[in-house]
């Protein structure tokens, strides 16, 4: 297949976290038969493919990253039979479906690892990675040591997540052949490609050294001796070369902790390896000594400079982009980027979105994003699900000295449970999500925000994201046109062109709360231009001086001279 003409390229990725999605059955979780309901809601929207979650059957530690067997459903989910009725019926609606590999570590429910547990001779020993004695400092992203001790074999495995979580040994190739062959398996029944979870992680630097300690966490980071390790180009290689060529799917990889040059030999499209990576650059600027659980607003010149950076440098490499502001593991994107306040949640949504979905590269939407949907703030440390934030409440309040309030406060911010609350359907109990009692608490807010409401009203930011979308897919120069920023210094303005032969992009977003008179530099030029898009009641053509209202975008095409 022509590259350049691929299909992920012109596609709008809809994120589905399955458990928060819709309850079909009453039992308090969203489900497969729940998701397949609501495909008509999905095809209204307009996107072209579905990321789930993971969907195997998991014993729950971490939400189903903890896979205890790669080729059956999570019972709580469904059947196969229901999966396949579900891939059917997104196919019939022309909506793709790709899965969430994780290959990184298995639950250590997994058979391979209770036989692994065994002892030193057992033949999937060495499916994991053992050491007699602690090698390192490095700590689990959980909280605790990453090294857990076994008695049977008197041995320690690594776990770079939960302890129930062990990782895999990629040396091994009969780890590698095994994991083909879970591709297999799920590409022969015809889904459309994979977001793989952690993939940068899977090589393990053999000399296991020490990392430094970051974010004062009471252990090293793994980081260094696992982001990008010495054979990961060649697992993915070798990867794509046996499995995922054979098939017309596009393939996305978590990269934690990889720059955008170090993502380019991943992404290069001579090099065969992924479609695409998350890389977390922009997740990282409100970052403070104590990492991720922060007080701290992206600043604007910072957030532009990553942006720029990583849209540069794909186009450099042929490579490609994916483009997201939330998902499962972050804050709500008007929560973190917008203002989830009223009365600028619905403008600020709108102007993120704008700003977004213009770049090059493929634009992810997170469920509820679509409405504007905001972060939880839950009240008390029993509302909160998520192992990661049972470890933080846990470590700031006891180890680092933060009150309970505090801590509560910075959950609040930054907690994944944010993300993970249930979609909001309608202002009934529960937000139409079930009938049962919702495995985590409802959003306060949803008598004001939800579905029903943003399809009732022609002005909803549901419309708007619909609009972004029908554009993507009418105009190439949004696939093809090449980015340059403008005004870089500016703190408040976000401005970029998207370039083509014979015409260009201009979008513009205000991240502020202030009307601002914004200048537009005299280099842009432009015989004939008509307005595109905009959350506001912007100028049906192209003024050089714009009036921006607060978090005010708006996407003009400027046509050069015949």
């Amino acid at each position: 297949m022509n590259n350049q003409t691929a299909w992920w390229k012109k596609s709008v990725v809809y994120q589905i976290y399955p458990k928060s999605f819709y309850d079909s059955d009453g039992d308090g979780f969203g489900d497969l038969n729940g998701i397949r309901e609501k495909l008509s809601y999905l095809e209204k929207l307009g996107v072209d493919v579905i990321w789930l979650n993971p969907i195997y059957e998991s014993p729950q530690v971490d939400n189903g990253y903890d896979i205890s067997n790669y080729k059956k459903i999570e019972p709580q989910l469904g059947t196969m039979e229901d999966f396949d009725m579900l891939l059917k019926e997104a196919h019939e609606k022309g909506i793709r479906i790709i899965l969430d590999l994780v290959v990184n570590h298995t639950s250590d429910k997994h058979p391979w690892f209770t036989e692994a547990k065994k002892g030193k001779e057992n033949p999937y020993h060495d499916y994991y990675i053992w050491k007699d004695t602690i090698p390192n400092n490095w700590g689990s992203s959980f909280g605790g040591p990453a090294w857990e001790y076994v008695e049977e074999t008197a041995q320690y495995y690594l776990h770079l997540f939960a302890k129930e979580q062990p990782d895999l040994n990629w040396e091994n190739p009969k780890v590698r052949k095994e994991v083909q062959e879970i591709l297999r398996f799920w590409l022969e029944k015809g889904i459309d490609g994979f977001r793989m979870d952690v993939i940068t992680l899977i090589s393990k630097d053999p000399a296991y050294p020490d990392g430094p300690v970051i974010q004062n966490k009471a252990y090293g980071s793994y980081y260094a001796g696992c982001a990008s390790g010495p054979r990961v180009h060649e697992y993915l290689q070798e990867m794509n070369r046996e499995v995922l060529s054979k098939y017309d799917i596009m393939t996305v990889g978590e990269a934690p902790h990889t720059s955008a040059d170090e993502a380019a030999p991943y992404t290069a499209s001579d090099r065969h390896e992924l479609n695409m990576v998350f890389h977390f650059d922009h997740m990282h600027l409100d970052y403070d000594e104590n990492g991720k659980y922060a007080k701290n607003r992206v600043k604007l010149t910072d957030l532009k400079e990553v942006m720029t950076k990583w849209q540069d440098t794909m186009h450099e490499c042929d490579g490609w982009n994916s483009l997201y502001w939330s998902n499962h593991d972050q804050a709500r994107a008007v929560s973190r980027f917008g203002n989830e306040s009223e009365p600028y949640r619905v403008k600020s949504a709108k102007m993120l979105g704008t700003i977004l979905h213009m770049m090059q590269g493929t634009p992810y939407i997170y469920e509820g994003e679509e409405l504007g949907m905001t972060n939880a703030h839950f009240e008390s440390i029993d509302e909160y699900k998520d192992v990661e934030a049972l470890d933080i409440f846990r470590d700031f309040t006891e180890r680092k000295g933060f009150s309970e309030k505090d801590t509560l406060e910075l959950l609040g911010l930054k907690s994944r449970d944010n993300a993970r609350t249930p979609m909001q359907w309608d202002n009934t109990v529960n937000a139409g999500f079930t009938e049962g009692t919702p495995w985590i608490g409802v959003n306060k807010n949803c008598k004001e925000i939800n579905v029903e409401q943003c399809l009732a009203d022609q002005d909803s930011i549901f419309y708007y994201y619909q609009k972004l979308i029908q554009l993507r897919h009418e105009m190439p120069i949004i696939t093809d046109g090449v980015y340059e920023l403008l005004d870089k210094e500016n703190e408040s303005v976000y401005a970029y062109l998207r370039k083509g032969e014979k015409e260009t992009l201009l979008v513009v977003g205000n991240f502020t709360d202030k009307t601002i008179n914004y200048h537009i530099e005299e280099k842009v030029q432009a015989k004939k231009s008509r307005l595109l898009i905009s959350n506001y009641n912007a100028a049906e053509t192209f003024e050089r001086d714009l009036s921006l209202e607060p978090y005010g975008a708006c996407v003009y095409l400027l046509e050069a001279e015949k």
